[in-house]
């Protein structure tokens, strides 16, 4: 995995399968037992228990679940942290110093003579010497010794140099062919505070030397602004002079034309109030208007007494045909009474006659 692989979206799905599976070593690895995720499990148990995992260990978890199902993004990376921290808690890992590397400075490159000669690597020559010298560790006395063997050759060269018999012609001739490989630079080092104070004195300088030209011509724009603020100002003065009445009246203007609105707006007010009350007598009335119509009209109209007519008519027909049905039922009722009277006296003669 690259360091990068949960902060940018490549693959959501392994993303998410790769996020499961690390934080559940991760848990493992700080003390808790979990089981590892299968790649068809469910996402939304998965990541359950990964949070619970998480407040167990004292984390706050101020996020929704659902952003873990993506396997990518700041909360995935926040789970990650934070799980690592008591992996590393829980195995007793320990942070050790760093150890920084020696950083080399870069040499510039200095075209220069193979005979030339610099402090630098006299410098360097120097302090090869003496490294050598403590590598070697010689013992005091052979130093000693060396140091008076030294002193004696000094001398006798000393010696050789005062009985010296060479040409002074010959010896300025040798000067002038040795002087260019005598030749010393010294490198200039960029770290030095020195070159960094002169280079801003450089600047100040230059920042002087500018300021001091564009001085003139800001001075020369700010008189012209000056003198161009006092015309205007001047002819505000005569044109508010010359207006004034005009703008006396504009005022008085306004302030009718404010009091008019507020006059407008109390009758506004009223006109909208009278309407109202309009409307309702106008409701009234029609429904006054409407029960008079059907009033008039139920008085006008002679319908009902059509339809009375009809009726009475109808019920005489009615009882003329109830009076001729009671006729009948009557008549049937006489002939049922004779006739059982009838049989009745035949009954009595007939058993008269056997008795006697």
């Amino acid at each position: 995995l690259n360091r990068l692989y949960f902060a940018l979206p490549t693959n959501p799905g392994e993303q998410f399968f790769m996020f499961c599976t690390l934080a559940a070593w991760l848990i493992t690895k700080a003390g808790h037992p979990f089981e590892q995720p299968q790649e068809y499990d469910d996402p939304n148990a998965v990541i359950s228990n990964v949070l619970s995992e998480l407040r167990s260990f004292g984390r706050p978890v101020d996020f929704p679940p659902s952003k873990l199902k993506a396997g990518y993004g700041e909360q995935v990376c926040y789970v990650l942290d934070c799980l690592a921290e008591e992996a590393l808690k829980h195995t007793g890992f320990r942070w050790k110093r760093p150890i920084y590397p020696t950083e080399e400075l870069e040499e510039e490159e200095i075209t220069e003579d193979d005979a030339e000669l610099t402090l630098n690597k006299l410098e360097e020559d120097v302090a090869e010497e003496e490294s050598d010298n403590e590598e070697n560790d010689i013992d005091l006395n052979v130093l000693k010794a060396q140091t008076y063997r030294s002193d004696m050759n000094d001398t006798a060269e000393q010696k050789e140099i005062l009985q010296s018999t060479t040409d002074a012609a010959e010896w300025y001739l040798e000067v002038e062919r040795v002087l260019p490989q005598l030749k010393v630079t010294v490198r200039t080092d960029n770290k030095d505070w020195r070159i960094h104070v002169d280079q801003m004195h450089q600047y100040k300088d230059r920042f002087d030397s500018s300021f001091k030209e564009t001085r003139g011509y800001f001075d020369k724009l700010d008189n012209e602004i000056s003198r161009t603020l006092e015309k205007i100002n001047s002819r505000e003065k005569y044109i508010n002079n010359q207006l004034e009445h005009l703008v006396q009246e504009y005022r008085s203007a306004q302030a009718l034309l404010s009091e008019t609105k507020e006059k407008y707006q109390e009758r506004s007010g009223r006109v909208t109030e009278k309407i109202r009350v309009l409307s309702e007598i106008t409701e009234e009335l029609e429904k006054v208007k409407q029960e008079i119509e059907e009033k008039a009209s139920s008085m006008t109209d002679s319908a009902p007494l059509v339809k009375i007519k009809q009726d009475l008519t109808k019920l005489k027909q009615e009882t003329i045909q109830m009076d001729m049905k009671i006729g009948v039922m009557q008549h049937m009722l006489l002939q049922i009474q004779l006739k059982e009277k009838s049989n009745m006296t035949r009954d009595m003669n007939a058993t008269m006659i056997p008795e006697a």
